[in-house]
């Protein structure tokens, strides 16, 4: 994936599935399993930009890695790895998403009411698959920032305008397969829920300056979600 695209959530759950069957076909553990593809995504993001963009098929690489490391850990005397380190480098935790305030206390009742709408046109284009309406509320200068823990592989980087952001928003939220999006409450304001089987698989949240959205805030990493289940 390149830093200003995006794939498909579905793909981007299908991948990580995949990678997960490979080590617990290893190994036979949940613990372990996440273990190594929380290691193969950080040998991911350790290649520069120039190196992830000449991998023709990432999912054939992170395969491949993933391998590896189960190889590496068969291999290594120490009965399995600690809950921060695997072979090969010590995993690190990403920083958290720094989310929009929450606080409602600082805010008046029109600046509450004028969010919700706003954020209810925005959930309710993802939810349409209306593209075009989902470009109107997004203001020119839009960004959108996404948290993948290094448990899921999205952009490291913030991608900025509303026509990519859009597109983004587009590929990751819109018309994704056994996916039901809802509105919901994300950290006392409005925001979007994305469930499949009954889980959630991405959270969204969004700034808003008059009757437009600044900035999308999505929450993919699996740890991050557990509460919205």
């Amino acid at each position: 994936m390149t830093e200003a695209g995006a794939e498909s959530l579905a793909e981007m759950l299908d991948e990580r599935q995949h990678l997960l069957e490979i080590a617990l076909c290893m190994f036979g553990s949940d613990t372990t399993a996440d273990h190594v593809v929380q290691e193969t995504y950080r040998r991911w993001y350790a290649l520069d930009q120039e190196e992830r963009a000449a991998i023709a098929v990432p999912r054939a690489w992170l395969t491949r890695t993933a391998g590896s490391i189960c190889l590496e850990l068969l291999a290594d005397p120490d009965p399995g790895p600690d809950p921060g380190h695997v072979p090969g480098g010590r995993v690190t935790r990403a920083q958290p998403v720094p989310y929009p305030a929450s606080r409602q206390a600082e805010y008046g009742p029109e600046t509450l009411a004028r969010h919700e709408r706003v954020a209810r046109g925005f959930a309710a284009a993802c939810q349409a698959g209306d593209a075009e309406a989902l470009r109107e509320v997004l203001a020119a200068d839009a960004i959108v920032v996404s948290d993948g823990g290094g448990k899921v592989r999205v952009a490291v980087r913030p991608t900025y305008g509303a026509d990519a952001v859009a597109r983004v928003v587009t590929a990751l939220l819109i018309d994704q397969p056994g996916t039901e999006p809802a509105i919901g409450s994300v950290n006392g304001r409005t925001g979007l829920v994305l469930r499949r089987a009954g889980k959630a698989v991405a959270v969204v949240s969004v700034s808003v300056a008059g009757a437009e959205v600044t900035a999308v805030w999505i929450i993919l990493n699996p740890d991050k979600l557990q509460r919205w289940h």
